[in-house]
């Protein structure tokens, strides 16, 4: 039988925050049901859930989107790998990160939340650092801007052209961490661009 995962895309609720900087995880996760052709729906663990395949024989995939805000999700992500009975091992937490520039993507599992809330709300509330990340970068702003205020910013214009390749890299990164383990696509993501 296939093994199933659970991928996690972090971000707050509502149209407010839909194209900012703090909800990337969430878009990477509507790409992966996007060219599954999967829509979203509500399920009583608190999130929106999509469940599909990483291809036709391959493992299963659980897409969720946490409807609580970004620092408090792992009540919801808890929930659905209680529900769906999977492992910390089989979940991967895709995620904004700060500390990496734009247009950059980073796979680890296990280890500290780097100061990331919504990551620390999942280690706690999962007891476990196990699961995978795949963290987005988003640079840190320029200046004095307070990088509270930078993550809840919609991306600027240069951004929003090239968000697209990175939304869909990232998506790529998941699938190959799915299908042929971390250190794989650590390998091909990590790698500096030609």
């Amino acid at each position: 039988m296939a093994q199933t995962w659970l991928i996690v895309g972090l971000g707050n609720p509502g149209p407010r925050y839909e194209l900012t900087r703090h909800n990337v995880g969430q878009l990477v996760v509507d790409e992966l049901a996007a060219r599954r052709g999967e829509a979203f729906r509500a399920h009583k663990a608190n999130a929106r859930v999509a469940e599909t395949w990483l291809r036709p024989g391959g493992a299963k995939l659980v897409l969720a989107k946490p409807n609580t805000f970004m620092n408090v999700s792992g009540g919801p992500v808890a929930g659905l790998t209680r529900f769906y009975g999977i492992a910390p091992e089989h979940v991967v937490v895709v995620h904004d990160e700060l500390d990496i520039p734009f247009d950059t993507i980073k796979l680890k599992a296990g280890g500290g939340h780097g100061g990331h809330n919504g990551v620390r709300d999942v280690a706690k509330a999962l007891d476990s650092t196990a699961f995978a990340r795949v963290r987005v970068g988003i640079g840190r702003p320029n200046g004095r801007q307070d990088p509270a205020d930078w993550v809840l910013d919609p991306f600027g214009p240069a951004e929003r052209k090239n968000l697209p390749i990175l939304v869909g890299d990232a998506a790529d990164a998941v699938e190959l961490l799915v299908e042929e383990g971390l250190v794989t696509a650590q390998q091909k993501h990590h790698a500096p661009r030609v």
